[in-house]
């Protein structure tokens, strides 16, 4: 079988790179998704231990389609009933770029006729009630090639299930893993997010060190599907806790707002990792750690009431981390001005995407041994 894992823009090798350490190395990686080949064990491992993607899909058909017609055809020749009774709902999702058929609704649309078509052919019946479990169908055109495919994960992986409460803008959870692994951040290195939040940043750290599969404490849509042996997901369930570890890590939060700080605790607590946290403005930055790693997502300035204080911000970061030169210093913004205020030039960067919005991931003092691992 064939399956795609979705990434945000610029993630995709950390997606390839994990897929690799689950031992799956039939991999393809293109813009925003890398495709991989494997049965339900794959699938498995996959759902519960990546940690960039954003969803996984599992492909019943590609083809190329220009006109509704074709669409509709192609669409109800596939094998829906290997997947589908009779009795199940249905929800189609859709995107489409670049393609001849631009309108997502009426693609979504017609595929789920099709495969009702489909299912009433192949089960001999006049109708389709749609009163068992919910499947969710992918229809995705590019260039006018099509792929459609099930929905493993029903909420997306960034939902762990930790993070609770919020605050405004938040890093998602695969963003945060994402800097962690471009960072190449090591379970014995020291590190800092000096602007927490909500505390992602650490938390995934944690999570890393201690090899805690990040989807382990929640359910997927994949669980429902009647075609899929539920012991398959259960044992791979007991074999990401079995190795799961709890030392003691050099891994610190901290913010200004003493609000923020009180949900990181309730955060971490839940993901069931120990963690330093501070309230403490970032001026008062300070560490007896050496050789860390620096993570941090300030504001970007986005609105111009706040473009003043960011960039009085971006000096003071400079200035403060000049007190640790042997630390590797990360910034994601989306400030395109973010090196000339900052002044200095980053030594890499990286793009990528944060709700949306085109950003930088700036890497001062990278690390630059791989430990046999690479991104």
């Amino acid at each position: 079988m064939k399956f795609i894992a979705t990434a945000k823009i610029g993630l995709e090798s950390t997606v390839a790179f994990q897929l690799h350490k689950l031992g799956i190395l039939d991999t393809e990686t293109l813009d925003a998704r890398v495709g991989f080949s494997g049965g339900y064990e794959e699938m498995a491992k996959a759902l519960l231990w990546l940690r960039t993607a954003e969803r996984l899909l599992m492909t019943v058909g590609t083809f190329r389609a220009d006109t509704f017609d074709s669409l509709f055809e192609q669409t109800k020749a596939l094998p829906w009933n290997r997947y589908l009774s009779p009795k199940t709902r249905i929800h189609v999702n859709g995107k489409s770029a670049k393609s001849t058929l631009f309108s997502v609704s009426d693609c979504q649309s017609i595929v789920k006729k099709a495969i009702v078509e489909s299912l009433k052919a192949s089960y001999r019946v006049n109708t389709v009630p749609e009163t068992e479990e919910e499947v969710i169908v992918e229809v995705g055109i590019l260039r006018d090639e099509v792929t459609l495919a099930l929905d493993c994960c029903g909420a997306g992986l960034s939902r762990r299930g930790y993070r609770t409460y919020n605050v405004p803008a938040p890093l998602s959870e695969t963003l945060g893993a994402g800097l962690i692994l471009l960072s190449r951040f090591f379970p014995d290195t020291p590190l800092i997010d000096p602007m927490c939040g909500s505390g992602t940043i650490p938390i995934e750290a944690a999570m890393i060190a201690n090899n805690i599969a990040p989807s382990l404490g929640r359910s997927f849509a994949a669980e429902q599907w009647r075609f899929v042996d539920p012991r398959i997901l259960a044992s791979a369930r007991e074999e990401a806790a079995d190795l799961r570890k709890n030392d003691r890590l050099c891994i610190m939060g901290s913010d200004v707002d003493p609000h923020c700080i009180d949900l990181c605790k309730k955060h971490a607590k839940k993901a069931g990792v120990m963690l330093d946290w501070k309230v403490r403005p970032v001026k008062e930055l300070s560490t007896e750690w050496k050789n860390g790693v620096l993570i941090c997502n300030p504001p970007y300035g986005e609105r111009l009431s706040d473009a003043k204080s960011v960039k009085a911000l971006y000096r003071e970061m400079h200035s403060v981390f000049e007190r640790i030169p042997d630390w590797q210093i990360n910034v994601i913004t989306s400030n395109r001005e973010f090196e000339s205020i900052y002044g200095k030039p980053a030594d890499r960067r990286r793009k990528l995407s944060n709700g949306g919005m085109v950003c930088t991931l700036y890497q001062y003092n990278p690390i630059r041994k791989n430990r046999n691992e690479t991104l």
